[in-house]
């Protein structure tokens, strides 16, 4: 039996779960977010709690059933807190700005790189130096960041680049004479 999939979803206050056979719509005050279910997993709705129970004791049902049940926990903290991704430029003139539907970022190269920000995503320049990423879907939150990460990873020899807020960076030492 899964210990992850056996604890049931809790629906704080001010967020609500509506389950149609395998879809599951989850609203709350930050928005509303839908999930399909496995059809090997039941859905059901116990004293404000969302459960999920396997259909069969296949390995593959056991699997999806945590993996289902942390998606839907992962929905009501979306919904109800949002999250959140802080990334950080480092090096000598980089810098981001957020200009209308885009992020302008200046990292290095001849051309500024531009970044169209997706629907359901917002992105907050605090520093010239310190992007806030935030949205209700930690999935969409986590694949922005990476992408803006991509641009210029941080490098070694010097750390140049963009990075995860407390992100380590494992230093190499440079030519010796």
């Amino acid at each position: 039996m899964s210990r992850v999939g056996q604890k049931p979803v809790a629906l704080p206050s001010g967020v609500t779960a509506d389950i149609k056979g395998q879809a599951v719509a989850v609203k709350g005050k930050l928005g509303t977010l839908n999930i399909n279910v496995d059809s090997n997993v039941e859905v059901k709705l116990v004293d404000g709690k969302v459960v999920l129970t396997p259909r069969n004791e296949s390995r593959q049902t056991r699997m999806i059933w945590a993996t289902s049940r942390n998606l839907l926990a992962s929905m009501v903290e979306g919904v109800s807190n949002g999250f959140k991704q802080v990334l950080e430029i480092e090096g000598v003139g980089f810098k981001a700005a957020v200009q209308g539907k885009d992020l302008i970022l200046n990292i290095g190269f001849s051309h500024e790189v531009r970044f169209p920000i997706p629907e359901g995503i917002a992105i907050k320049a605090e520093k010239p130096t310190l992007l806030s990423i935030t949205g209700i879907d930690k999935q969409r939150v986590g694949q922005v960041a990476a992408v803006i990460r991509g641009y210029k990873r941080p490098e070694p020899y010097k750390g140049k680049g963009i990075r995860y807020q407390g992100e380590k960076i494992q230093r190499k030492e440079g030519k010796k004479k």
